[in-house]
């Protein structure tokens, strides 16, 4: 297999081709660390694309969140240190045109890889999809907001991937004109600013966004408080030459110390809302020349571009303070979701914080899944310039209900190696459908239900996939977002 930078050797498995641990851009090291990713570097002779590449500096998971493992993979992985790669999945390198997916992986901009279990491309390639999963900078490495450097880095990584499938997936038989880039989680949101972004304009055809939206963004001015205070904490100077002069797991420390500890900056914006909502310190900015407009407003570089979007029906259920939750009465529940947003009383009460059957944590859990998730997940689709179609995913898994990312082992037909997540019913019938929906739909640009401007119509999502009136709210914290008026 030839590429741009040198001759690869893969292996088949499950019937299909299979390419790893690819270096799309140069490993970022020393003067290249905190900065935009520069061209990969040649090789020679053949290159052994049989195992998965190294990973980004990442904290561990917790004990607790073992669970979670499938969903964002082994952690840090120093391997040969280039963790700037991806991996392919083809049906038939030898044939051409076959539709491109290109998927980000989630983790809160924090974790994650796409050497994940559940992000396995198999089931795609036998489908007829050239699958690719990308990895890129994370936490501070990929979002610090450094005084005349460059901002967005893990979004320029994203960027560089996706012109390295432009310039390279014909040779594993995909067709560059008919990409579609999806995510989940971190992952989706990332799509759904890459729709945003001048500099990813006319690489890709469609979008999928799960679990994500366009509205998770800082303005400059508070990214860059940011960074000064996680210099502070390291006791240096808020340079980019002296954030490259500290260690990966000393830069781990310190931002796992932020955003554990007091005191920290306050990130909420003029309105007092913090779009991390104390539980993801590092996203992407605005104000820049990836992402110049302000959240809110619709994309003028996202026209022409399929969109498929859609959430979780209990984001909150995991991962998101859940367990923290359990013990909270209705003063702590208003206290917590307060400290982010400003109008907390009256959000929880719409979420029944007072009534006797409803606990304060079940009000919490439900008012952070509409305000971080479902709410701006439906005004993004419907600022979204071109066609937009919305689902909502409500299987109950017997372990933790229809939460955050559990829609994804559905979507890649990985649903086994997630038992530990799913249960042990976990149905085939929505396997296929969600799988044979985003093969569908990358394919054709069409899932099989009607656009959601003017209709409001959803597909749901459970044991009996069915299309319904959708019943998420468009309306909480709109009132908030910069861009409108």
């Amino acid at each position: 297999m030839n590429t741009g930078a040198g001759r690869l050797a893969g292996d088949h498995t499950g019937g299909v081709a299979r390419f790893l641990g690819i270096p799309y851009a140069a490993a970022p090291v020393g003067e290249r660390r905190f900065a935009p990713p520069g061209p990969v570097e040649l090789w020679a002779g053949v290159r052994d694309a049989t195992a998965y590449g190294a990973t980004a500096p990442q904290p561990s998971l917790h004990p607790t969140q073992a669970c979670l493992a499938p969903l964002v993979g082994p952690g840090w992985v120093t391997g040969d240190g280039n963790f700037l790669n991806l991996n392919v999945w083809t049906p038939d390198p030898g044939t051409s045109g076959l539709p491109v997916m290109v998927y980000i992986h989630g983790g809160g901009f924090m974790i994650g890889s796409g050497s994940a279990p559940a992000f396995d491309g198999t089931a795609f390639a036998r489908d007829g999809v050239v699958l690719v999963t990308v990895n890129y900078r994370l936490g501070a490495e990929g979002f610090l907001a450094l005084p005349g450097e460059v901002t967005n880095i893990a979004l320029r990584d994203q960027i560089a991937a996706l012109h390295w499938v432009r310039d390279n997936v014909t040779g594993f038989g995909g067709n560059p004109d008919d990409v579609t880039v999806f995510g989940e989680s971190a992952g989706g949101t990332s799509v759904a600013f890459l729709l945003h972004s001048p500099a990813a304009a006319g690489l890709f055809r469609r979008a999928i966004v799960q679990s994500g939206h366009d509205e998770m963004a800082r303005p400059l001015g508070l990214a860059e408080d940011l960074t000064k205070a996680l210099a502070a904490r390291l006791g240096i100077s808020p340079a980019a030459g002296a954030f490259r002069a500290c260690s990966a797991p000393d830069l781990l420390r310190a931002q796992g110390a932020l955003l554990r500890h007091e005191p920290r900056p306050d990130l909420r914006d003029d309105n007092g809302v913090d779009p991390g909502h104390g539980r993801a310190l590092f996203l992407p900015t605005t104000g820049d020349d990836v992402l110049p407009d302000p959240v809110g407003v619709p994309s003028a570089h996202a026209r022409g571009v399929d969109l498929l979007i859609g959430t979780t029906l209990e984001e909150a259920n995991l991962g998101f303070g859940a367990d923290e939750f359990a013990d909270f009465d209705a003063d702590d529940a208003v206290a917590e979701l307060a400290a982010t947003y400003p109008d907390a009383e009256a959000l929880l009460a719409r979420h029944r914080l007072h009534e006797p059957a409803v606990t304060p944590a079940q009000a919490l859990t439900a008012a952070y899944t509409d305000l971080m998730f479902r709410s701006p997940s439906r005004r993004t689709a419907r600022r979204h310039p071109g066609p937009a179609y919305v689902y909502e995913f409500a299987w109950r898994s017997p372990l933790h209900g229809a939460a955050h990312g559990l829609d994804v082992p559905f979507v890649f037909d990985t649903t086994q190696a997630c038992r530990g997540l799913l249960g042990d019913a976990a149905p085939e019938t929505l396997t296929h459908a969600m799988h044979r929906t985003w093969v569908d739909f990358a394919t054709h640009g069409d899932p099989g239900w009607p656009r959601y401007e003017g209709t409001g119509k959803a597909m749901w999502f459970d044991a009996d996939p069915h299309l319904c009136e959708d019943t998420a709210p468009d309306d909480i914290g709109a009132e908030y977002l910069p861009g409108t008026t």
